[in-house]
């Protein structure tokens, strides 16, 4: 779809729920061709805020950099929507309520029913209350589509492609409508796959394609636990390279190939894109009751 409408007219922008607003910036910075991907995931904190495989976005990104196409982070900061989660819109300060938008329309009946049928599927925390999440759920969309709409105003040549969720599209009651009440645009509402039953309402275009599963990742194969401390070890999967190389519960990793471990987010950082078959170098700090820590290097070969 992003090539058909960039071959039609090459002023196209490409809206993204994976980014979150604080961090245009390093978008503007890659696009230009000043940060590398492993640069952009680092500064925009990709792992610790979207954590989804970054190999479903990289052909998106590489071809709005290749051809220099604007990419818009629409997300609201995930500090914004965790405390309206816990505590409400009521509890943001002067300071926070100045980075949602002041119009938040809560006169779908029908988007809260779904919403609610979605909330009531899941799970449910003790104290998490039904209102809570459907007032972040409307802080998401609004502040996607008050971000996309100042976009188009201020370059009202472009068109835009807005990539979010589905929940967050379909039936038009999340962006569209709250996009199109801002700015008087046209849209078309594509939904790429659906778990639920089908309707024309959904969208103006339901895509249900057969499924396409990424290459296999590489992988150590280790179970890994977060601490202050730092990245650990706590066992090897049977046959892995974690159990091949030597790897040991409390083995706390330092480096992957010179870049410093500290948490999943640097870890992901350093694997996102390796292969089977490929090799790093990880360098981990071991335990040693009486003779004190040892600090080892290993060679591994992902599986």
């Amino acid at each position: 779809i992003i090539r058909g409408l960039h071959g039609i007219d090459p002023k196209l922008a490409i809206g993204m729920e994976a980014f979150q607003q604080p961090f245009q910036l390093h978008l503007d910075e890659y696009v230009a061709g000043e940060l590398s991907e492993e640069e952009l995931l680092r500064e925009s904190e990709y792992y610790r805020r979207w954590r989804f495989d970054f190999r479903l976005y990289a052909p998106i990104l590489r071809y709005a950099r290749e051809h220099r196409l604007p990419l818009v982070a629409l997300n609201l900061p995930v500090e914004l929507t965790r405390k309206v989660g816990k505590e409400g819109i009521e509890a943001l300060s002067d300071e926070e309520r100045a980075e949602i938008p002041e119009e938040i329309d809560r006169s779908d009946p029908e988007y809260e029913r779904r919403l609610e049928e979605v909330f009531e599927r899941h799970p449910q925390v003790e104290g998490r209350s039904f209102e809570r999440f459907l007032e972040v759920q409307l802080l998401w969309d609004e502040g996607m589509a008050a971000r996309a709409a100042g976009y188009l105003e201020s370059h009202p040549e472009y068109r835009m492609v807005i990539l979010a969720g589905s929940g967050h599209i379909a039936h038009g009651s999340g962006i569209p409508r709250r996009l199109v009440r801002r700015i008087p645009v046209s849209t078309a509402v594509v939904v790429l796959g659906w778990d639920g039953e089908l309707g024309p309402e959904l969208g103006d275009f339901l895509l249900l394609p057969e499924r396409r599963d990424l290459p296999s990742a590489g992988r150590i194969g280790a179970f890994l636990d977060e601490s202050e401390g730092g990245l650990e070890v706590t066992s090897c999967i049977s046959g892995s390279a974690c159990e091949k190389t030597g790897l040991k519960a409390g083995d706390q990793i330092l480096s992957i190939d010179g870049q410093p471990i500290h948490s999943m987010a640097d870890l992901k950082l350093e694997m996102w894109d390796k292969s089977p078959g490929d090799q790093i170098e990880m360098e981990i700090r071991r335990k040693r009751w009486l003779a004190g820590p040892q600090q080892l290097t290993r060679q591994i070969v992902l599986q």
